[in-house]
């Protein structure tokens, strides 16, 4: 059934693609997505080496629509349950549709990729993995928000009086590593887990595609996994990367190899329960080369217009944290430190991560006491719906993060819409 429903939704989408390049240059390049799952597919992988080979090929100006799976790679659906949620395989995510060839495009170039269109699946999901997340050592049991989806909202039985805006963005994109960057992002992450440092090295079990990632594969000791964002782009998760803003990939290889995927509805700065509203999309998008940009263009960059003031709530409620906790009490996101000195300690010094933890746990608790949902329904839509801003990162020794909720979620269930498509085509 949800091959049927994807097949009609990418329909659609390549109708509207088609009519959103009609006043741009160049062809239109389509990537479908093939089977149920990635490895059923030989235009998806989920492992980042550059022996991946290309699976399609593009001109600077052509416009290339992805069809593109849920993070988690169809594993969870409208029936799933916290039990699922345990059973998850972490060696599945990210599959990712491509390398897409673009031709011309040379290492030391830069590849910009213009965002034209998202068309949402009709099903999505927000999940609670236990030891996965900003706050893993608060909430430990599984979870699940299973999304019915259009483009005018998200609404959960799992989370009743929300409505969720479609915001919509690629959580992963990027390029391929070039051999060398390859071995430097082995190595500093094979450095850091040597510490006790929270990383995921090479998994050749379920790694795709089989013949370089694979148990067996070419290279099964260096395709790295899609969980981290490095400076090739991949899994960012940076939602203001909407509609209309072009995204600049330093290119490692010739033909740059752009892959797409893990798209998501919305999601709020942070993505702090370990996941966003997670879905199957078809992204359209148009592809360009700026030739020898790569000099300076080190790291992923992106650039648009109004898309940032779009995105910001017409009422919101805010919490405001410092880098305090509770004494004899070492986070997570600190215990490989092994420092001694964390411990007694009630109040670190310019801490960033600690302030947006404070934030976040007393935003979680005023949705809780104000809302009347669970802790655990704060948490996911804290997720989906809460930023976290700087505030300051002067004022020594405490650093402020806000943790900012939309309240617009609430009012747009009680009025029963969300944004109108049109604005998403703008």
């Amino acid at each position: 059934m949800r091959s049927v429903r994807f097949a009609i939704g990418f329909v659609l989408a390549l109708l509207a693609a088609v009519a959103l390049a009609d006043d741009r240059r160049g062809n239109r390049i389509v990537i479908p997505k093939v089977g149920e799952r990635c490895a059923n597919d030989p235009k998806c992988h989920n492992r980042w080496h550059p022996a991946i080979p290309p699976v399609a090929a593009a001109n600077p100006g052509d416009v290339v629509v992805f069809g593109t799976r849920d993070a988690f790679d169809h594993s969870l659906d409208r029936e799933s349950t916290a039990a699922d949620v345990i059973a998850l395989n972490l060696n599945l995510v990210h599959p990712l549709t491509g390398p897409l060839y673009v031709r011309g495009a040379k290492a030391g170039d830069v590849l910009a990729v213009t965002l034209l269109d998202i068309e949402p699946d009709d099903f999505g999901y927000t999940i609670i993995v236990p030891g996965f997340g900003f706050l893993r050592y608060v909430f430990t049991d599984p979870f699940i928000v299973r999304w019915d989806l259009t483009r005018r909202g998200a609404t959960s039985p799992d989370l009743p009086g929300v409505n969720i805006r479609f915001d919509g963005f690629m959580g992963t994109i990027g390029v391929a590593p070039g051999p060398s960057q390859t071995e430097t992002f082995f190595q500093r992450e094979a450095q850091l887990a040597a510490v006790g440092g929270f990383v995921l090295g090479p998994q050749p079990l379920d790694a795709l595609p089989a013949k370089v990632c694979g148990p067996a594969g070419t290279n099964r000791d260096r395709c790295l996994r899609t969980i981290p964002p490095r400076e090739n782009g991949g899994n960012m998760d940076i939602k203001q990367m909407q509609v209309g803003t072009t995204l600049l990939l330093p290119c490692f290889v010739d033909g740059c190899l752009l892959s797409i995927g893990d798209v998501h509805f919305a999601q709020g700065d942070g993505e702090v329960s370990g996941t966003a509203i997670e879905m199957d999309a078809t992204v359209t998008v148009k592809v360009n080369v700026r030739k020898g940009l790569g000099a300076k263009i080190t790291h992923p960059h992106y650039e648009g217009g109004d898309q940032l003031k779009r995105l910001a709530p017409e009422r919101f409620y805010a919490t405001v944290g410092y880098p305090l906790k509770p004494a004899n009490f070492v986070p997570p996101t600190h215990a490989y430190l092994d420092g001694t000195r964390i411990g007694p300690l009630t109040n670190l010094s310019e801490d960033l991560t600690l302030a947006a933890r404070d934030a976040l746990l007393q935003m979680i608790d005023w949705i809780h006491a104000n809302k009347g949902l669970s802790r655990e329904q704060a948490y996911v839509l804290s997720s989906v719906a809460v930023d976290l801003r700087i505030g300051n990162v002067v004022d020594v020794p405490n650093f402020a993060v806000s943790a900012i909720l939309d309240l617009g979620v609430f009012d747009r269930h009680r009025r029963g819409k969300g944004r109108d498509d049109d604005d998403r085509r703008r």
